[in-house]
């Protein structure tokens, strides 16, 4: 167990060689991860971001060094794009359009367990024990530590806030999660990692969500029951030349290109309490936008495995292949 205090600083000094220069490249996302479904996480455990294509699958991979958590965001479409505070893959924006939530802060070692539950957190992170423990104080004077992040945190979170997003076990580096998950709601706790100080504040809490592969038979099956129709909300993520060529019934069309017009307005234009399938070609794009919803807080998302494609093959022949 970790050990937060407020006043005493740190036993050691915590010296750094990464620039900052270095730490923004670190965050660089992925542009397209092979299936995601049983994602390995690398020795150290430290951040692997995948993030939606807007290319063909062709297979790039960037592997972030940075980070204390590993999530899906979509990508920014350019430096200049008017989404990209809502897109970028280092930044999480608040679930349901909520804004940064600020709670009253005060400090603790907490005894939470994180069995089955995922956490909303924001964080600040800098390379001085010296100024960590200034901004302890700072924050039990009642200054909020979304407000210093911006200020002072070095990690990219600090543009929105410090804000993580939801995370779960598994996607962190163990110190951080150990401290996130033993965390008392709002209260804000000290660790450290690899990379530096963290002061990390746990402002909300949820039932883990569920994110599966369907088989197509399985889905072609499903899809005979009317009440089926009604009651799921069905995405197809192709382009419309591809849904041009075949379709199934009931899917709306989301196209992934045009992520920047509808991703935003995902609120207004699905529930996050109905079971939510997504389809695209082969299964690939479907999964990184699976993954998307997840963190956007759809409880219990489905990606058709293969896609279309198997669907033709395997669930309706009548369906045509291209």
């Amino acid at each position: 167990m970790l050990s937060h205090t407020v006043i005493q600083p740190p036993p050691i000094s915590l010296s750094l060689s990464i620039s900052p220069f270095k730490i923004k490249e670190a965050m660089l996302r992925a542009s397209h991860l092979p299936p995601i479904a049983n994602p390995a996480l690398g020795a150290l455990r430290v951040s692997l971001f995948s993030c939606l294509s807007l290319s063909s699958p062709s297979s790039r991979l960037k592997v972030s060094k940075f980070a204390p958590f590993r999530t899906l965001i979509p990508p920014a479409f350019g430096p200049s794009s008017p989404h990209r505070s809502l897109l970028s893959l280092e930044r999480v924006v608040p679930l349901r359009g909520l804004p940064c939530p600020k709670g009253t802060a005060s400090f603790s070692a907490g005894s939470n367990s994180g069995g089955g539950r995922e956490i909303l957190v924001q964080h600040l992170l800098v390379k001085e024990d010296k100024l960590l423990v200034d901004l302890q104080h700072r924050i039990l004077g009642g200054e909020d530590l979304s407000d210093l992040a911006v200020e002072y945190s070095v990690c990219p979170s600090k543009e929105e806030g410090g804000m993580l997003g939801w995370v779960r076990k598994g996607q962190m580096v163990p110190e951080f999660e150990e401290a996130a998950f033993n965390a008392p709601l709002n209260k804000v706790v000290r660790c450290k990692t690899k990379f530096g100080w963290h002061l990390l504040q746990v402002l909300s809490e949820r039932e883990e969500s569920v994110l599966q592969d369907i088989q197509p038979d399985e889905l072609h099956a499903k899809m005979q029951d009317p009440n089926f129709l009604e009651e799921a909300q069905l995405i197809d993520v192709r382009e419309p030349e591809e849904v041009s060529q075949a379709s199934l019934p009931g899917f709306q069309v989301l196209p992934l290109r045009q992520f920047g017009n509808w991703g935003p307005e995902i609120d207004t234009k699905l529930d996050s309490q109905k079971d939510t399938y997504v389809l695209c070609h082969h299964g690939m794009r479907s999964l990184q936008v699976a993954k998307w919803l997840q963190t956007q807080g759809f409880q219990r998302v489905f990606n058709v495995a293969g896609g279309i494609h198997a669907y033709a093959l395997k669930a309706d022949q009548s369906i045509p292949t291209y």
